[in-house]
């Protein structure tokens, strides 16, 4: 028997809306991993609402373990484990007393309940944390008490909403050892994901878009559907931004992304480069070569869904090319940030190019948005000296930061105002007045897809929304460089592509731009990455020269994220010989 049987579910949450979740039917097996994806909208945590009888559905049936989840909402809760995509836990409790409430939430007491919370502190290695506050977390560590929390009461079905958001490589993969450990005891387990990477690891995928069920089964099996379609185009280091918009403004080609100093392309189906297909897509670029590679998992996901949103950005072309200088756009010189006896930021130093993108990866805690906020003037440095434009941030923050636009980790405009209200107030504080702010904020309106939500709280928007929105403010007054604080997290591969077309068409026109993000595909897009660990700087160079520093005849061709891993490791062991 199925621990999950769904069949022809159906939720509306209003009469005349179109329906989140749309005559859906599927079963989920135990021992298995089962993944949820979709694009922002497409019903995921709806579904996983009406799995757990939080929601009601409006017709058709849902079982979990032979139970109505209608008629019999009770055991059903008692079998389920449930980590919501929202950090649930309470901030202001240590890890020890958010444990102790979940046990006493859900009836665990005396021996069983010692004996289970032991477990899973040493489960999660968190045994160490008990007393620490759980507002003072990392990400990745803030996921593992929340996982321990939704196990309290040894679930046969663990559904995970989103669970590795905004969590670093390196715990995203203790997340995935701990889940599939639990899977090896027989658990069901569900897990809604924003990273198409972890849905090639799922044993099973349901795919959503518009509240349907547009496919289910193995992964693989829908990564064959663009089997022969995926090329690589090599020999475009310098015009690889240019050569990718062009591309993706072709019929023949479904979806493209940069890969370090090469771009991956999809052909639609039915089509295949002919043999002058290099030269036509790359002409300014005398080696350039076409070579079919391996498809993805994510490469049919955008294909299924009709394709990436093309290669134009509406917001470079309206934006006035920024004047070049030999002049760094950014300059970090011996950075130190101390709160109390804690040292965030140790001494880091790097110069970002004009009209570059400049990657700052680390894990979580590594000291990143610590450095941003020194960057943009929201933090005084213990010591050391930052600049933007050439203008001091110590001795004039204000008129550095009219040069630049600041996108934050957290959704960090105005929940509690409209969308309108929050544009407006952006472009005062960017000092923009009369028609030149008119016409910016119409044309942010219009790029960003905002008219429908212009009356709408901010804080009530559906993520991609609100990340488009924060992305306009921070663009409004047309910065000449642009910090942008993991500005994908969570949002889903179409709203990635998008931001990036524009991001991409920003650097063509001058934009520098620094970003952070724990995405390692979308860290190929930087020209160069600086990896931050523990505070230190502890890498600098491509994505391609990260990734040769970490080959070896066990991994001849590292991605991206097992440079991040094996560098981070290799720092660990330095430090620890030194030791």
């Amino acid at each position: 028997m199925a621990m999950v049987e769904v069949a022809g579910a159906t939720k509306r949450f209003a009469p005349d809306a179109a329906p989140a979740v749309d005559d859906v039917s599927f079963a989920i097996r135990s021992g298995c991993i089962t993944g949820l994806v979709g694009p922002d909208g497409a019903g995921k945590t709806t579904l996983v609402r009406l799995m757990l009888g939080l929601l009601a559905a409006d017709s058709g049936m849902i079982t979990v373990a032979g139970h109505d989840v209608a008629a019999e909402p009770e055991p059903v809760r008692t079998l389920a484990g449930y980590m919501p995509q929202r950090f649930g836990l309470y901030e202001d409790l240590t890890v020890q007393e958010n444990l102790s409430l979940y046990a006493d939430l859900g009836g665990v007491v005396g021996d069983e309940r010692r004996a289970r919370l032991e477990r899973l502190l040493r489960f999660t290695d968190l045994a160490r944390f008990t007393d620490r506050l759980t507002g003072a977390l990392s990400g990745g560590m803030k996921q593992k008490l929340g996982l321990a929390c939704a196990l309290i009461r040894t679930p046969q079905l663990l559904l995970l909403d989103e669970p590795s958001v905004g969590v670093d490589p390196i715990s995203r993969r203790e997340l995935w050892r701990m889940v599939k450990e639990l899977v090896s005891e027989g658990l069901a387990v569900v897990w809604s994901t924003a990273y198409l990477d972890e849905a090639e690891l799922c044993d099973d995928v349901l795919l959503l878009d518009r509240g349907r069920l547009l496919f289910q089964g193995p992964p693989q099996d829908l990564t064959r559907r663009t089997e022969g379609r995926t090329f690589r185009l090599a020999g475009v280091e310098h015009g690889r931004r240019s050569v990718l918009a062009r591309a993706l403004e072709r019929d023949d080609i479904v979806d493209g992304v940069i890969q370090g100093r090469s771009v991956r392309l999809v052909f639609a189906a039915g089509r295949r480069p002919e043999p002058e297909a290099a030269a036509a897509l790359a002409p300014e670029a005398a080696g350039a070569a076409l070579a079919p590679t391996p498809p993805r998992f994510e490469d049919a996901f955008v294909d299924m869904l009709g394709g990436g949103p093309g290669g134009r950005s509406a917001l470079a072309e309206a934006m006035q090319p920024v004047g070049s200088s030999d002049e760094a756009a950014i300059e970090a010189r011996h950075l130190v940030k101390r709160f109390g006896g804690f040292t965030a930021v140790d001494d880091v130093s790097f110069t970002i190019r004009r009209g570059e993108i400049f990657g700052f990866l680390g894990p979580n805690g590594a000291g990143k948005s610590t450095t941003f906020k020194m960057l943009c003037g929201l933090l005084q440095p213990t010591s050391g000296t930052a600049r933007v434009s050439g203008i001091d941030l110590r001795t004039s923050p204000a008129q550095a930061r009219r040069s630049l636009g600041y996108m934050a980790q957290k959704f960090s405009l105005y929940g509690d105002l409209s969308v309108r209200q929050n544009l407006a107030f952006f472009a005062g504080v960017y000092g923009l007045s009369g028609r030149r702010r008119r016409e910016r904020t119409r044309l942010m309106i219009e790029i960003f897809g905002l008219g429908p939500y212009l009356s709408a709280s901010a804080g009530t928007l559906p993520l991609g929304i609100k990340q488009r929105l924060a992305l306009a403010c921070a663009v409004l007054h047309e910065p000449a460089v642009l910090f942008l604080d993991e500005p994908t997290s969570g949002v889903d591969p179409i709203t990635r592509r998008e931001f990036w077309t524009h991001i991409n068409g920003m650097v063509e026109k001058g934009t520098t731009i620094m970003v952070t993000t724990h995405f390692m595909d979308e860290a190929e897009y930087c020209d160069r990455i600086a990896l931050i660990y523990r505070g230190r700087e502890i890498a600098t160079g491509s994505p391609d020269d990260l990734k040769r520093q970490v080959r070896t005849a066990a991994v001849p061709e590292p991605t991206l994220e097992d440079a991040f891993i094996a560098l981070v490791r290799a720092f660990d062991a330095r430090t620890a010989e030194a030791a």
